[in-house]
């Protein structure tokens, strides 16, 4: 059976998704198909576009862009959001999901959002993208991956401040993230035997405990428990030398216990094509990884190569499954 075709959101308006979203249709026209979520009067002028009534109208061949179309109030006003235009953000999010969802839509692939706009426009209560799909679909327990073509790594805390990440590590969440890893690679990615790479927190991972117990007290049993269990596991490896070549091509994807420990390095390597997909929901969830460049917005200087590897990456994933 051909798998459905993917629901790409638009994202904050007065972001650069609008502008990014005519070049990568051009860019995957007969390779992805996709429709957009959105207003389609906030589209750049010119770009060829056609509206359907449900995603089983796309033609994988055609040449408009198809638009599922969802009205925001008010004009596009590149690098200014509006705050009317917050719920609309949301509703699109909403829409795509339940399409997503209900099996009427192969899978979801997002762009930025701004969550400040949105907070301030609609209330929105959840610390970004992930968090809201968790909630959509109502599974308590999600990972964040970005995914390049080099690399592969999962922050086991996401947004929260660096001086929180130490007493919201807890052996509890860090078995979950590793276990969703571990089960998303062998089912969505195809990886039979996953190896994973975990790090330590503390600089040179703790270094015995001269840096910090909390390799010792908390992330080695964590690991010895999940080894027990026949998961392939090195560490906690200090973050410092985990990234280089020779590194990088003794695991699948590597477990970070921050933020920036797990997003630096994927950025640094391939910052274009990174992508971020949401590991541990019962739909195929991808995005770029980048915001919303409000100050190119509406210029026509924005990359799509993200967005194009995120549509590719949610299509080979949905393809997997059928």
């Amino acid at each position: 059976m051909t798998p459905l075709p993917i629901a790409l959101t638009i994202g904050e308006p007065a972001g650069i998704g609008p502008d990014l979203v005519g070049p990568v249709f051009d860019a995957l026209r007969g390779e992805v198909p996709f429709f957009l979520v959105g207003d389609p009067t906030h589209l750049p002028k010119g770009t060829p576009w056609i509206e359907i009534a449900a995603p089983d109208e796309v033609d994988p061949q055609g040449t408009a862009l198809p638009v599922l179309r969802h009205d925001f109030q008010g004009p596009r006003t590149p690098g200014v959001p509006q705050p009317a235009q917050a719920k609309g953000v949301i509703a699109t999010i909403e829409r795509a999901v339940a399409l997503a969802s209900s099996g009427k839509a192969g899978g979801v692939c997002t762009l930025p959002i701004h969550k400040q706009a949105l907070q301030e426009g609609a209330g929105f209560s959840f610390p970004g993208h992930t968090e809201f799909l968790a909630h959509l679909c109502d599974t308590p327990d999600v990972v964040m991956m970005l995914a390049g073509p080099d690399l592969r790594v999962v922050p086991v805390t996401i947004h929260i401040p660096l001086s929180d990440v130490k007493s919201t590590l807890t052996p509890a969440l860090l078995t979950t993230r590793i276990q969703i890893t571990h089960d998303a690679l062998v089912s969505q990615f195809g990886i039979a035997q996953p190896r994973l790479a975990v790090a330590g927190l503390n600089p040179h991972a703790g270094e015995g405990g001269r840096m910090g117990r909390e390799e010792l007290d908390l992330i080695v049993p964590v690991l010895d428990t999940l080894r027990a269990q026949g998961l392939q596991i090195a560490g906690p490896l200090s973050a410092d030398t985990m990234f280089h070549p020779a590194a990088r091509a003794t695991y699948d994807a590597a477990i970070c216990m921050y933020h920036d420990q797990a997003l630096i390095p994927i950025k640094t390597l391939d910052f274009d094509r990174g992508v971020n997909v949401t590991l541990g929901l019962p739909i195929v969830r991808t995005s770029p990884d980048h915001g919303t460049a409000f100050d190119i917005a509406g210029t026509g200087q924005a990359n799509p190569t993200s967005t194009i590897e995120a549509l590719k990456l949610a299509w080979t994933l949905v393809a997997a499954q059928h």
